[in-house]
């Protein structure tokens, strides 16, 4: 039997996101986290965690496009690059995500490796979330709730001489400067440089070797799968794709996101015998989950974790339901966006980011407050 480029890229993917989700069950990365102690404690550690992924993947994908080894300003899933910029859906999208993941207790990132974990808890936020991502992708929720307010607010930055959404093509047209790929990769640069300069301004982060390697871990496996699906084996997998009799789904250049693939796992569910529905996310969220499973069990760390309260369990069916329908609205996740997006220096993945810091900022502070009026 043929091992074809299709199955080997996705054989590539698993083998990643499997090291990723064992990287995450020993690390604890976990963006929200990160926030969570920002706010709480004063504690940036996880923060810069998250940032210094940003960071490996901004740098990696300036190197990459540099040498012209990838270029993310053709086509990509999602489309970070678009010069549709639909401001209102990011700030939405990204608000929802960031309330949602607080009341779930973790991203989609986090989930998944939790359910790893043997936390009964994840695994009810992660079938809530599939649901609703499945309703957001694959009926027609999406184009008559949504789209209508998002294609009313998003502006056409081509007409205004911006190709592209990336940021050094914004400053060239908002300061009347030829856009050009030399500019685009220069400003990606110095952005990568003061993200390295601020993370590593932390003595606290420098000496957490958790934090190092949770944030080295989840940027290379974002650099990896771009250049895995954007590189040469990525060219031939498309050219596969092209001639294959059964097409299969989202060939296309890509990195990790978690709440599409959610949506596009039900959708395989649903229809197990059809193969081509098993795509890079399907892939991506079975190597997370088996990751942290292996971890857990290895270092004997599994541990089965439920609900003990109706208030606990709907707080985290709530927040599945906004991480479902906030994450597709927002194209991504805090890792789909505010890592692989960033990495593309897309405006729309960096308010998406500041959105769900908000979001989720505002719903833990909103709970401290509840907590005091009850006690």
């Amino acid at each position: 039997m043929e091992f074809t480029v299709h199955q080997q890229i996705l054989l590539c993917v698993f083998a990643i996101a499997f090291a990723m989700g064992a990287l995450g069950q020993k690390t604890r990365f976990c963006t929200m986290g990160a926030v969570s102690d920002w706010i709480n404690m004063g504690d940036t550690a996880r923060m810069r965690s998250w940032v210094f992924a940003m960071a490996i993947a901004l740098g990696g994908v300036v190197t990459l496009e540099a040498t012209g080894t990838i270029n993310l300003s053709a086509e990509t899933f999602p489309p970070y690059r678009t010069a549709n910029f639909a401001w209102l859906r990011y700030l939405v999208g990204g608000f929802m995500f960031g309330v949602g993941m607080t009341l779930a207790s973790g991203c989609g990132n986090r989930t998944l490796v939790r359910i790893g974990g043997g936390n009964v808890k994840s695994l009810t936020v992660l079938l809530v979330a599939a649901v609703c991502a499945y309703l957001m992708l694959w009926t027609p929720l999406f184009e008559t709730a949504f789209a209508p307010w998002i294609q009313a607010t998003t502006i056409n930055l081509s007409t205004y001489g911006m190709p592209t959404q990336e940021v050094g093509s914004i400053l060239a047209g908002m300061f009347g400067l030829a856009p050009s790929r030399t500019l685009n990769l220069t400003v990606s640069a110095l952005v990568t440089i003061a993200l390295f300069v601020w993370v590593f301004s932390s003595r606290d982060f420098r000496d957490n070797f958790d934090a190092v390697l949770g944030g080295t871990a989840v940027g290379v496996a974002v650099l990896s799968a771009w250049y895995l699906t954007g590189g040469p084996m990525g060219q031939a997998w498309k050219e596969y794709a092209e001639m294959a009799t059964e097409i299969p789904s989202r060939v296309q250049t890509q990195s990790f996101t978690f709440i599409s693939p959610m949506g596009d796992g039900v959708r395989y569910l649903m229809d197990p015998t059809k193969f081509a529905y098993i795509n890079f996310g399907v892939m991506a969220l079975a190597g997370v989950i088996l990751g942290g499973f292996a971890y857990a069990l290895a270092t004997k760390g599994f541990r089965y974790e439920r609900f003990f309260t109706f208030k606990d369990f709907a707080n985290h069916v709530l927040g599945g339901a906004l991480m479902g329908i906030g994450g597709v609205l927002a194209m991504g996740c805090t890792v789909g966006q505010a890592i692989t997006g960033v990495s593309t220096l897309a405006m729309g993945s960096i308010l998406v980011f500041f959105s769900i810091v908000i979001g989720a900022a505002l719903t833990m502070k909103y709970q401290y407050w509840r907590l005091g009026q009850e006690t």
